[in-house]
């Protein structure tokens, strides 16, 4: 009984054994292996021990940081420009008597020209989400903390996406876009654009978000500036006019009030006006993408441009709303990639030269 008992053992222990065998001769055996050390003596990567040098990825970030940054800084020192365009301007009229006064009310005070030439008050105007002075602008009378709050999570939230969808989807589309380009293979180029297309527009979707709504809230909220116009309804636009009248309102009132305006009470036409309101627009464009890069390509200049004859397309033969809005859809959708790949072969051939 012990005698075949020991046998029985031993056949186990001998089929086990060279079941190890084989499992050993496999690779997914020794891919799996149970008993290699994973710790060992090592400096971290960022040490100057490490001996590591790759730091490639973290230099494309300081480029797209520093063209981010010194779009940033333009973009302030425009706004600052305009708004002290409307700040001499509006205390101009009041100065000469042209603007009628507002009555006070019994619930607020009204502040009255010259008592609003102070250093607080045009700091606050500097810092107000508007572009266009007043004198006594709408106030809350307290700020909401849960409203400031959902805000500022969104930014931080916001911002995190964006930098993923730039690094993670765009660049390497536009990087692969560049043989295409220098070779002229129009198929691949308009594949390429194609592609671009969809992150491109989810990232200008995302901006618009993160910056008309979210960043000027939580400036708006801690200001306590009561007027939370800074767009409309511009994604229900039929024409190129409504778009450009609506999704950017702190500069649609700014051109309207002193420039397209005053060139009526001049005796220009409506058309001249136009002309010249969408001619400053094309060249803050222009402005914000060409010192950055330190080139000037007139792209997004002739972009904007662009603009008119489109408007006038869509006036004379398109009638119905519907098309209409297709076509500005469209033009923003695929018009926005092919200038960044322009942007992006030209910028890269001068890097080379």
């Amino acid at each position: 009984m012990n005698t075949s008992s020991n046998n029985a053992l031993k056949q186990r222990q001998r089929k086990s054994i060279s079941k190890e065998k084989k499992l050993d001769k496999c690779p997914e055996r020794k891919a799996n292996d149970y008993g290699k050390r994973v710790h060992h003596e090592e400096a971290s990567l960022l040490n100057s021990s490490s001996g590591f040098d790759n730091y490639r990825g973290i230099l494309n970030l300081c480029i797209v940081l520093l063209v981010r940054a010194a779009n940033i800084t333009l973009l302030w020192y425009s706004m600052l420009w305009l708004k002290l365009i409307s700040y001499i301007s509006v205390n101009k009229w009041h100065r000469l008597g042209i603007v009628k006064e507002e009555e006070p009310t019994k619930t607020e005070q009204l502040v009255k020209y010259p008592d609003n030439i102070t250093h607080l008050d045009l700091y606050y105007f500097m810092a107000a989400p508007t572009l266009c002075y007043e004198i006594n602008f709408p106030r809350m009378k307290r700020i909401r903390k849960r409203f400031l709050i959902r805000r500022v999570v969104e930014l931080f939230f916001l911002l995190g996406i964006m930098g993923a969808v730039v690094q993670q989807w765009m660049v390497p589309t536009i990087k692969n876009s560049l043989k295409p380009i220098q070779e002229m293979d129009i198929f691949r180029a308009v594949e390429r654009i194609m592609k671009l297309a969809i992150p491109n527009h989810f990232l200008w979707l995302l901006f618009f978000y993160c910056f008309f709504h979210t960043l000027l809230n939580i400036t708006g909220e801690l200001l306590r500036f009561a007027d939370r116009t800074f767009y409309r309804d511009w994604w229900n636009s039929s024409t190129v006019e409504y778009f450009w009248q609506n999704w950017n309102i702190p500069a649609h009132r700014w051109a309207s009030r002193h420039l397209y305006k005053p060139m009526i009470r001049r005796g220009y036409s409506k058309l001249q006006a136009q002309i010249t309101v969408f001619m400053l627009s094309a060249f803050f464009h222009e402005y914000l993408v060409s010192v950055p890069l330190r080139m000037a390509r007139l792209w997004s200049f002739m972009a904007m441009l662009g603009q008119i004859p489109m408007a006038v397309f869509i006036k004379a033969f398109i009638s119905n709303p519907n098309y209409g809005n297709v076509v500005v859809w469209c033009s923003i959708i695929l018009g926005q990639p092919l200038a960044i790949m322009m942007y992006f072969h030209d910028y890269y051939v001068g890097s080379l030269q």
